[in-house]
Protein backbone atom coordinates (compact mmCIF):
# COMPACT_ATOMS: atom_id res chain seq x y z
CA UNK A 1 0.00 0.00 0.00
CA UNK A 2 1.07 3.43 -1.21
CA UNK A 3 1.75 5.55 2.13
CA UNK A 4 -0.69 8.35 2.32
CA UNK A 5 0.90 11.88 1.52
CA UNK A 6 1.75 14.23 4.71
CA UNK A 7 1.56 17.50 4.48
CA UNK A 8 3.40 20.69 5.80
CA UNK A 9 1.81 21.36 9.10
CA UNK A 10 2.08 25.80 8.93
CA UNK A 11 3.17 27.84 6.23
CA UNK A 12 5.85 28.48 8.67
CA UNK A 13 7.36 24.91 9.28
CA UNK A 14 7.26 24.92 5.06
CA UNK A 15 9.45 28.44 5.12
CA UNK A 16 11.67 26.97 7.79
CA UNK A 17 12.08 23.55 5.85
CA UNK A 18 12.34 24.87 2.81
CA UNK A 19 15.16 27.28 3.89
CA UNK A 20 16.78 25.03 5.76
CA UNK A 21 17.34 23.38 2.35
CA UNK A 22 18.36 26.17 0.96
CA UNK A 23 20.95 27.83 3.57
CA UNK A 24 23.59 25.14 4.08
CA UNK A 25 27.60 24.78 3.52
CA UNK A 26 26.93 26.50 0.18
CA UNK A 27 25.95 29.88 1.97
CA UNK A 28 28.48 29.81 5.32
CA UNK A 29 30.95 27.78 3.70
CA UNK A 30 30.98 28.76 0.08
CA UNK A 31 29.33 32.34 -0.43
CA UNK A 32 32.61 33.81 1.77
CA UNK A 33 35.74 32.43 0.04
CA UNK A 34 33.86 33.12 -3.44
CA UNK A 35 33.28 36.31 -2.61
CA UNK A 36 36.74 36.92 -1.46
CA UNK A 37 38.18 35.04 -4.60
CA UNK A 38 36.26 36.99 -6.11
CA UNK A 39 36.53 41.02 -5.64
CA UNK A 40 34.18 41.45 -2.74
CA UNK A 41 31.62 43.99 -3.53
CA UNK A 42 31.17 43.95 -7.03
CA UNK A 43 30.57 39.79 -6.76
CA UNK A 44 28.06 40.55 -4.05
CA UNK A 45 25.88 42.74 -6.31
CA UNK A 46 25.83 40.19 -9.07
CA UNK A 47 25.21 37.61 -6.70
CA UNK A 48 22.16 39.10 -5.53
CA UNK A 49 21.33 40.31 -8.90
CA UNK A 50 21.02 36.81 -10.41
CA UNK A 51 19.31 35.47 -6.70
CA UNK A 52 16.65 37.88 -7.22
CA UNK A 53 16.34 37.22 -11.47
CA UNK A 54 17.17 33.56 -12.02
CA UNK A 55 16.65 32.47 -8.57
CA UNK A 56 13.03 33.72 -7.43
CA UNK A 57 12.01 32.45 -10.89
CA UNK A 58 13.21 29.16 -10.30
CA UNK A 59 12.15 28.64 -6.96
CA UNK A 60 8.65 29.22 -7.96
CA UNK A 61 9.36 26.93 -10.95
CA UNK A 62 10.40 24.05 -8.99
CA UNK A 63 7.17 24.70 -6.10
CA UNK A 64 4.97 25.34 -8.94
CA UNK A 65 6.03 21.67 -10.42
CA UNK A 66 6.09 19.58 -7.06
CA UNK A 67 2.57 21.46 -5.43
CA UNK A 68 0.71 20.90 -8.70
CA UNK A 69 1.53 17.29 -8.72
CA UNK A 70 2.30 16.57 -5.24
CA UNK A 71 4.66 13.61 -6.41
CA UNK A 72 8.46 13.78 -6.58
CA UNK A 73 10.00 15.14 -9.02
CA UNK A 74 9.94 11.97 -11.43
CA UNK A 75 6.09 11.61 -11.18
CA UNK A 76 5.45 15.15 -11.05
CA UNK A 77 7.04 15.58 -15.15
CA UNK A 78 4.98 11.86 -16.00
CA UNK A 79 1.98 13.71 -14.89
CA UNK A 80 2.89 16.53 -16.62
CA UNK A 81 3.78 15.47 -19.70
CA UNK A 82 5.17 12.06 -20.20
CA UNK A 83 7.75 11.13 -23.00
CA UNK A 84 11.15 11.98 -22.47
CA UNK A 85 10.36 14.94 -19.62
CA UNK A 86 10.45 12.52 -16.49
CA UNK A 87 13.81 12.47 -17.42
CA UNK A 88 14.75 15.64 -16.05
CA UNK A 89 13.36 14.49 -12.68
CA UNK A 90 15.48 11.69 -12.38
CA UNK A 91 18.11 14.05 -13.51
CA UNK A 92 17.51 15.88 -10.43
CA UNK A 93 17.03 13.12 -8.10
CA UNK A 94 20.76 11.67 -8.90
CA UNK A 95 22.09 15.42 -9.23
CA UNK A 96 20.85 15.61 -5.16
CA UNK A 97 22.09 12.01 -4.51
CA UNK A 98 25.53 13.05 -5.79
CA UNK A 99 25.80 16.12 -3.55
CA UNK A 100 24.76 14.21 -0.43
CA UNK A 101 27.80 11.44 -0.68
CA UNK A 102 30.25 14.75 -1.04
CA UNK A 103 28.21 16.52 0.93
CA UNK A 104 27.79 14.31 4.50
CA UNK A 105 31.99 14.00 4.00
CA UNK A 106 32.32 17.92 4.35
CA UNK A 107 29.73 18.12 6.97
CA UNK A 108 31.72 15.84 9.11
CA UNK A 109 34.73 18.07 8.71
CA UNK A 110 32.79 20.06 10.83
CA UNK A 111 31.09 17.93 13.61
CA UNK A 112 35.14 16.89 13.84
CA UNK A 113 36.12 20.09 14.12
CA UNK A 114 33.86 21.05 16.83
CA UNK A 115 36.22 18.66 19.30
CA UNK A 116 38.97 19.67 17.24
CA UNK A 117 38.05 23.46 18.83
CA UNK A 118 37.40 22.03 22.12
CA UNK A 119 39.88 20.51 22.90
CA UNK A 120 42.45 22.94 22.04
CA UNK A 121 44.18 21.46 18.62
CA UNK A 122 43.59 24.41 16.86
CA UNK A 123 45.24 27.08 19.28
CA UNK A 124 47.76 28.15 16.99
CA UNK A 125 47.07 31.65 14.31
CA UNK A 126 49.59 29.76 12.74
CA UNK A 127 47.97 29.16 9.18
CA UNK A 128 50.72 26.60 8.34
CA UNK A 129 50.19 24.74 11.63
CA UNK A 130 46.39 24.54 11.34
CA UNK A 131 46.83 23.97 7.43
CA UNK A 132 48.85 20.35 8.99
CA UNK A 133 45.81 19.64 11.14
CA UNK A 134 43.91 19.81 8.72
CA UNK A 135 45.84 17.61 6.20
CA UNK A 136 46.91 15.49 8.35
CA UNK A 137 42.97 15.04 9.53
CA UNK A 138 41.33 14.81 5.98
CA UNK A 139 44.14 12.19 4.82
CA UNK A 140 42.78 9.79 7.06
CA UNK A 141 41.51 6.73 6.20
CA UNK A 142 39.21 6.10 9.14
CA UNK A 143 37.85 9.55 10.93
CA UNK A 144 36.73 11.67 7.62
CA UNK A 145 34.80 8.36 7.32
CA UNK A 146 33.10 7.48 10.35
CA UNK A 147 32.44 11.45 10.87
CA UNK A 148 30.76 11.13 7.46
CA UNK A 149 28.60 8.15 8.83
CA UNK A 150 27.89 9.79 11.95
CA UNK A 151 26.52 12.53 9.77
CA UNK A 152 24.69 10.49 7.89
CA UNK A 153 22.83 8.98 10.64
CA UNK A 154 21.66 11.99 11.86
CA UNK A 155 19.66 12.61 8.34
CA UNK A 156 18.14 9.37 8.44
CA UNK A 157 16.98 10.17 11.55
CA UNK A 158 15.34 13.16 11.12
CA UNK A 159 14.20 12.31 7.83
CA UNK A 160 12.78 8.69 8.95
CA UNK A 161 10.32 10.76 10.89
CA UNK A 162 8.44 12.07 8.22
CA UNK A 163 7.61 15.48 7.32
CA UNK A 164 5.57 16.48 10.25
CA UNK A 165 7.43 14.62 12.86
CA UNK A 166 10.97 14.16 11.38
CA UNK A 167 11.50 17.30 8.76
CA UNK A 168 9.24 20.17 9.76
CA UNK A 169 9.84 19.45 13.14
CA UNK A 170 13.78 19.75 12.89
CA UNK A 171 13.77 22.83 11.04
CA UNK A 172 11.65 24.65 13.04
CA UNK A 173 14.01 23.78 16.19
CA UNK A 174 17.08 24.23 14.25
CA UNK A 175 16.70 27.69 11.91
CA UNK A 176 15.91 29.95 14.63
CA UNK A 177 19.04 28.32 16.32
CA UNK A 178 21.30 28.93 13.41
CA UNK A 179 19.85 32.12 13.15
CA UNK A 180 20.95 32.96 16.68
CA UNK A 181 24.24 31.72 16.06
CA UNK A 182 24.82 33.25 13.45
CA UNK A 183 23.87 36.93 14.43
CA UNK A 184 26.38 36.20 17.89
CA UNK A 185 29.17 35.62 15.45
CA UNK A 186 28.52 38.36 13.14
CA UNK A 187 27.94 40.89 16.29
CA UNK A 188 31.49 39.28 17.57
CA UNK A 189 33.14 40.15 13.98
CA UNK A 190 32.40 43.62 13.34
CA UNK A 191 33.26 45.02 16.37
CA UNK A 192 37.28 43.52 16.18
CA UNK A 193 39.75 46.36 15.91
CA UNK A 194 40.68 46.34 12.02
CA UNK A 195 37.30 44.80 11.01
CA UNK A 196 36.50 47.83 8.73
CA UNK A 197 39.24 46.83 5.90
CA UNK A 198 36.74 43.67 5.27
CA UNK A 199 33.40 45.70 5.80
CA UNK A 200 35.11 47.83 3.10
CA UNK A 201 35.86 44.85 0.85
CA UNK A 202 32.60 43.38 1.12
CA UNK A 203 30.24 46.44 0.52
CA UNK A 204 32.64 48.78 -1.71
CA UNK A 205 31.97 47.63 -5.47
CA UNK A 206 35.25 47.20 -7.63
CA UNK A 207 34.04 46.14 -11.33
CA UNK A 208 37.58 46.21 -12.21
CA UNK A 209 38.39 43.02 -10.50
CA UNK A 210 35.06 41.36 -11.98
CA UNK A 211 35.60 38.79 -15.40
CA UNK A 212 33.78 36.30 -16.75
CA UNK A 213 34.48 33.78 -14.03
CA UNK A 214 33.12 36.15 -11.92
CA UNK A 215 29.86 36.11 -13.41
CA UNK A 216 30.24 32.21 -13.69
CA UNK A 217 30.70 31.73 -10.17
CA UNK A 218 27.80 34.18 -9.29
CA UNK A 219 25.17 32.41 -10.68
CA UNK A 220 26.62 29.36 -9.63
CA UNK A 221 26.56 30.09 -6.52
CA UNK A 222 22.61 31.01 -7.30
CA UNK A 223 21.88 27.63 -7.61
CA UNK A 224 23.90 25.75 -5.22
CA UNK A 225 22.71 28.25 -2.47
CA UNK A 226 18.95 27.96 -3.35
CA UNK A 227 19.28 24.07 -4.08
CA UNK A 228 17.86 24.36 -7.45
CA UNK A 229 18.28 21.80 -10.29
CA UNK A 230 18.50 18.91 -7.76
CA UNK A 231 14.90 18.17 -6.91
CA UNK A 232 14.65 19.21 -3.35
CA UNK A 233 12.29 22.10 -3.91
CA UNK A 234 9.81 20.14 -6.35
CA UNK A 235 10.30 17.33 -3.36
CA UNK A 236 9.11 20.08 -0.60
CA UNK A 237 6.38 21.81 -2.89
CA UNK A 238 4.81 18.71 -2.96
CA UNK A 239 3.90 18.78 0.59
CA UNK A 240 2.40 21.91 0.14
CA UNK A 241 -1.50 22.57 0.22
CA UNK A 242 -3.37 25.40 -1.71
CA UNK A 243 -3.79 27.32 1.32
CA UNK A 244 -0.40 28.31 1.49
CA UNK A 245 0.37 31.43 -0.68
CA UNK A 246 3.07 29.79 -3.17
CA UNK A 247 4.48 33.49 -4.40
CA UNK A 248 4.86 34.28 -0.93
CA UNK A 249 6.65 31.69 0.64
CA UNK A 250 9.12 31.67 -2.95
CA UNK A 251 9.99 34.97 -1.67
CA UNK A 252 10.27 34.09 1.93
CA UNK A 253 12.37 31.59 1.10
CA UNK A 254 14.69 33.16 -1.31
CA UNK A 255 15.12 36.55 0.90
CA UNK A 256 16.09 33.79 3.87
CA UNK A 257 18.68 32.02 2.15
CA UNK A 258 20.01 35.48 0.74
CA UNK A 259 20.09 36.93 3.70
CA UNK A 260 21.67 34.53 5.83
CA UNK A 261 24.86 34.10 2.97
CA UNK A 262 24.79 38.31 3.07
CA UNK A 263 25.15 37.99 6.64
CA UNK A 264 27.70 35.14 6.73
CA UNK A 265 30.06 37.45 4.91
CA UNK A 266 29.53 39.78 7.29
CA UNK A 267 30.37 37.25 9.95
CA UNK A 268 33.74 35.77 7.84
CA UNK A 269 35.39 38.69 6.29
CA UNK A 270 35.66 41.64 8.50
CA UNK A 271 36.98 38.55 10.83
CA UNK A 272 40.05 37.64 8.33
CA UNK A 273 40.80 41.33 7.12
CA UNK A 274 40.74 42.17 11.03
CA UNK A 275 43.98 39.33 11.53
CA UNK A 276 45.39 40.24 8.03
CA UNK A 277 44.59 37.20 6.60
CA UNK A 278 44.02 36.37 3.03
CA UNK A 279 39.63 36.16 2.13
CA UNK A 280 40.71 34.30 -1.20
CA UNK A 281 41.70 31.49 0.69
CA UNK A 282 39.44 29.54 -0.73
CA UNK A 283 37.59 25.90 0.67
CA UNK A 284 40.53 26.19 3.16
CA UNK A 285 39.26 29.53 4.66
CA UNK A 286 36.55 27.81 7.27
CA UNK A 287 38.89 24.81 8.33
CA UNK A 288 43.09 26.53 8.07
CA UNK A 289 41.87 30.81 8.22
CA UNK A 290 39.00 30.98 10.73
CA UNK A 291 40.82 28.92 12.93
CA UNK A 292 43.85 31.15 13.01
CA UNK A 293 41.08 34.13 13.20
CA UNK A 294 39.90 32.55 16.57
CA UNK A 295 43.22 31.53 18.11
CA UNK A 296 43.88 35.51 17.90
CA UNK A 297 41.01 37.16 19.41
CA UNK A 298 39.34 36.85 23.17
CA UNK A 299 37.43 33.92 23.86
CA UNK A 300 38.31 32.67 20.57
CA UNK A 301 37.32 28.67 21.08
CA UNK A 302 33.98 29.67 22.38
CA UNK A 303 33.16 31.32 18.88
CA UNK A 304 35.27 28.68 17.18
CA UNK A 305 33.24 26.31 18.58
CA UNK A 306 30.04 28.14 17.87
CA UNK A 307 30.93 28.24 14.30
CA UNK A 308 31.31 24.97 13.64
CA UNK A 309 28.16 24.29 15.50
CA UNK A 310 26.46 26.49 13.31
CA UNK A 311 27.65 25.08 9.99
CA UNK A 312 26.51 21.49 11.10
CA UNK A 313 23.61 22.98 12.06
CA UNK A 314 23.07 24.59 8.71
CA UNK A 315 24.76 21.03 6.98
CA UNK A 316 22.04 18.91 8.64
CA UNK A 317 18.95 20.69 7.49
CA UNK A 318 19.77 20.65 3.35
CA UNK A 319 21.88 17.06 3.98
CA UNK A 320 18.00 16.73 4.98
CA UNK A 321 16.32 17.77 1.82
CA UNK A 322 18.58 16.23 -0.33
CA UNK A 323 17.94 12.34 1.06
CA UNK A 324 14.27 13.01 1.26
CA UNK A 325 14.08 13.85 -2.65
CA UNK A 326 15.36 10.11 -3.02
CA UNK A 327 13.08 9.01 -0.37
CA UNK A 328 9.95 10.52 -2.03
CA UNK A 329 10.71 8.97 -5.15
CA UNK A 330 11.60 5.55 -3.62
CA UNK A 331 7.57 5.24 -1.59
CA UNK A 332 5.60 7.65 -4.77
CA UNK A 333 7.39 5.45 -7.31
CA UNK A 334 8.61 2.36 -5.75
CA UNK A 335 6.12 2.01 -2.87
CA UNK A 336 8.54 1.49 -0.47
CA UNK A 337 7.71 2.50 2.75
CA UNK A 338 9.42 5.42 4.70
CA UNK A 339 11.26 3.51 7.01
CA UNK A 340 12.62 1.19 4.42
CA UNK A 341 13.14 3.69 1.43
CA UNK A 342 15.37 6.34 4.24
CA UNK A 343 17.75 3.17 5.79
CA UNK A 344 18.13 2.37 1.98
CA UNK A 345 18.91 5.77 0.86
CA UNK A 346 20.86 6.42 3.18
CA UNK A 347 23.22 3.00 3.29
CA UNK A 348 23.84 3.33 -0.62
CA UNK A 349 24.67 7.58 -0.59
CA UNK A 350 27.00 6.49 2.12
CA UNK A 351 28.94 3.89 0.26
CA UNK A 352 29.04 6.13 -2.34
CA UNK A 353 30.72 8.98 -0.21
CA UNK A 354 33.69 7.02 0.91
CA UNK A 355 35.60 7.85 -2.11
CA UNK A 356 35.04 11.18 -1.56
CA UNK A 357 36.09 10.70 2.19
CA UNK A 358 39.04 8.55 1.35
CA UNK A 359 40.33 10.24 -1.91
CA UNK A 360 41.97 13.36 0.54
CA UNK A 361 44.68 11.86 0.95
CA UNK A 362 44.34 7.84 2.39
CA UNK A 363 43.78 6.30 -0.79
CA UNK A 364 45.66 7.12 -4.12
CA UNK A 365 43.08 4.99 -6.25
CA UNK A 366 40.25 7.90 -5.71
CA UNK A 367 42.56 10.58 -6.98
CA UNK A 368 41.79 10.61 -11.06
CA UNK A 369 44.86 12.25 -12.70
CA UNK A 370 45.87 14.43 -9.65
CA UNK A 371 42.18 15.09 -8.49
CA UNK A 372 40.56 13.65 -5.66
CA UNK A 373 37.50 12.19 -6.39
CA UNK A 374 35.18 14.61 -4.08
CA UNK A 375 36.81 17.92 -6.24
CA UNK A 376 35.73 15.50 -9.26
CA UNK A 377 32.32 15.14 -8.11
CA UNK A 378 31.99 19.02 -7.22
CA UNK A 379 32.95 19.56 -10.68
CA UNK A 380 30.27 17.19 -12.16
CA UNK A 381 27.22 18.64 -9.78
CA UNK A 382 28.33 22.11 -10.66
CA UNK A 383 27.87 21.29 -14.20
CA UNK A 384 24.24 19.26 -13.53
CA UNK A 385 22.83 21.78 -11.54
CA UNK A 386 22.46 24.74 -13.79
CA UNK A 387 21.51 21.92 -16.50
CA UNK A 388 18.60 20.52 -14.71
CA UNK A 389 17.23 24.10 -13.79
CA UNK A 390 17.68 25.17 -17.40
CA UNK A 391 15.12 22.36 -18.64
CA UNK A 392 12.88 23.12 -15.36
CA UNK A 393 13.09 26.63 -17.10
CA UNK A 394 12.15 25.58 -20.34
CA UNK A 395 9.46 23.01 -19.48
CA UNK A 396 7.55 25.95 -16.75
CA UNK A 397 8.12 28.64 -19.29
CA UNK A 398 7.26 27.11 -22.22
CA UNK A 399 5.33 23.53 -21.79
CA UNK A 400 3.30 24.73 -18.83
CA UNK A 401 3.11 28.39 -19.68
CA UNK A 402 -0.51 30.07 -18.30
CA UNK A 403 -1.23 27.10 -16.79
CA UNK A 404 1.84 27.50 -14.08
CA UNK A 405 0.27 31.54 -13.65
CA UNK A 406 -2.77 29.80 -12.70
CA UNK A 407 -1.07 26.91 -10.45
CA UNK A 408 1.24 29.71 -8.58
CA UNK A 409 -2.25 31.53 -7.79
CA UNK A 410 -4.53 29.00 -6.91
CA UNK A 411 -6.53 29.79 -10.03
CA UNK A 412 -6.40 34.07 -9.39
CA UNK A 413 -6.43 33.32 -5.65
CA UNK A 414 -3.06 34.81 -5.17
CA UNK A 415 -1.46 37.72 -5.72
CA UNK A 416 1.29 37.45 -8.26
CA UNK A 417 2.90 40.39 -9.38
CA UNK A 418 4.33 40.67 -12.78
CA UNK A 419 3.35 37.32 -13.41
CA UNK A 420 3.50 37.44 -17.19
CA UNK A 421 7.49 38.76 -16.93
CA UNK A 422 7.67 36.03 -14.84
CA UNK A 423 7.12 33.28 -17.53
CA UNK A 424 9.40 35.55 -19.60
CA UNK A 425 12.64 35.33 -17.29
CA UNK A 426 11.68 31.34 -17.55
CA UNK A 427 11.81 31.06 -21.21
CA UNK A 428 13.94 33.31 -22.57
CA UNK A 429 16.09 35.18 -19.54
CA UNK A 430 17.09 32.52 -17.29
CA UNK A 431 18.17 30.00 -20.52
CA UNK A 432 20.37 32.12 -22.28
CA UNK A 433 21.93 32.92 -18.61
CA UNK A 434 22.15 29.65 -17.84
CA UNK A 435 23.50 28.54 -21.35
CA UNK A 436 26.40 31.01 -20.82
CA UNK A 437 27.36 29.61 -18.10
CA UNK A 438 27.66 26.03 -19.28
CA UNK A 439 29.72 27.23 -22.31
CA UNK A 440 32.05 29.12 -20.12
CA UNK A 441 34.52 25.81 -19.60
CA UNK A 442 34.41 25.69 -23.68
CA UNK A 443 35.18 29.51 -24.03
CA UNK A 444 37.30 29.96 -21.63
Amino acid sequence: MTEAREHWGSRFGFIMAAAGSAVGLGNIWKFPYVTGENGGGAFLIIYIAFVFIFGLSLVMAELVLGRTTQKNPVGAFKQLAGGAWPLVGMLGIFTGFVILSFYIVVAGWTLAYIGFMTSGQLSTADPAALGDVFGNFIGESTSPTVYAGVFMLLTAATVVGGIGKGIERVAKLLMPVLFILLLILVARAVTLPGAGAGLAFYLTPNFDAVTASTWTAAIGQAFFSLSLGMGALITYGSYMTKSHSLPASAASVVALDTGIAILAGFMILPAVFAFGFDPASGPGLAFITLPAVFASMPGGIFFGVLFFALLAVAALTSSVSLLEVVVTYLIDEWNFTRRTATASAALVCFAVGVPSALSQGAVDLFVINGTPFLDLMVAFTDFLLPLGGLFIALFVGWKMGPAAIAAATNDGKARLPFASVWIWVLRIVAPCGIIWVLLQPILS
